[in-house]
């Protein structure tokens, strides 16, 4: 049976307990996921692509199915140099709906050959964002339990070394 393959795209910034959940659980049905960071010069992201990429990276060092590429440009352009026909989408809850059906239908414009697989998170993870994660770290609250040990000590590294920390 050939190998089956996905992209799961993102800006990770930074990534995520429920971007992790989906990953794991992206695994149970594709033999490998290749993490697509997004390099978006429209954002002003708290991490450079490169600290991202190796944050990542690191949380999935032992899993060799799990592979991090940064990307920029159309999704499914990418997804095709990866040599996949599918495109990871988390939906946490009815707001994410309506975004994510524009984006996959235009990406089914550009690439009809190309499919996009939505996954729930789990429960614990409906309510989490990056955005939510940054904001509650630079207003000093803690996010242990919501992001992976390396992330967690990125972003205090990240607070601490500057009073002044612009969370974006």
């Amino acid at each position: 049976m050939p190998e089956t393959s996905a992209v799961y795209p993102g800006s990770f910034d930074p990534i995520t307990n429920g971007h992790v959940d989906i990953i794991e659980r992206g695994l149970e049905v594709f033999d490998r996921v290749v993490v697509a960071v997004l390099k978006n010069p429209k954002k002003r992201p708290l991490f450079t692509t490169k600290e991202r990429v190796r944050m990542i990276q690191e949380i999935f060092a032992s899993k060799r199915e799990v592979e991090v590429r940064a990307f920029d440009g159309l999704l499914v352009d990418f997804a095709r140099a990866q040599g996949t026909r599918v495109v990871i989408r988390g939906l946490r809850a009815v707001s994410d709906f309506e975004y994510e059906f524009q984006m996959a239908l235009m990406n089914r414009s550009l690439a009809p050959d190309i499919e996009t697989f939505f996954m729930m998170p789990s429960v614990a993870y409906t309510f989490l964002s990056s955005n939510v994660v940054r904001e509650v770290a630079g207003l000093g609250g803690s996010v242990e339990g919501l992001v992976p040990a390396p992330v967690l000590r990125k972003l205090r590294s990240k607070i601490t070394g500057s009073k002044k920390v612009q969370i974006p």
